[in-house]
């Protein structure tokens, strides 16, 4: 497995947090709060959200054999459309 951590500085993380678990679970198994959320990929990836009032804490976990860096791109890219009128968004990925 490997896991990669992320802190993204917006004060919309909530509202980010919201729209994209509502895009995705028309496709994948969604858990959501406004303040947490979790989706599992039909890959076996799994991410898990977390929003305050000043960022987005994404911790994505992928499977060995999965492409990390294809995921994280996938996250960040839709996590940029909902975020248009600030993006692009600051991603500092690692190794988590």
């Amino acid at each position: 497995m490997s896991r990669s951590v992320a802190r993204v500085p917006t004060l919309s993380a909530s509202r980010y947090l919201q729209q994209l678990a509502k895009h995705w679970s028309h496709k994948m198994e969604v858990h959501f709060t406004p303040e947490e959320g979790t989706i599992l990929f039909p890959n076996g990836s799994k991410l898990d959200m977390r929003a305050d009032s000043e960022t987005l804490d994404i911790v994505l976990t992928v499977p060995d054999g999965e492409d990390a860096a294809r995921m994280r791109e996938v996250v960040s890219s839709h996590l940029d459309r909902f975020a248009f009128r600030e993006a692009p968004l600051t991603f500092d990925w690692r190794e988590g």
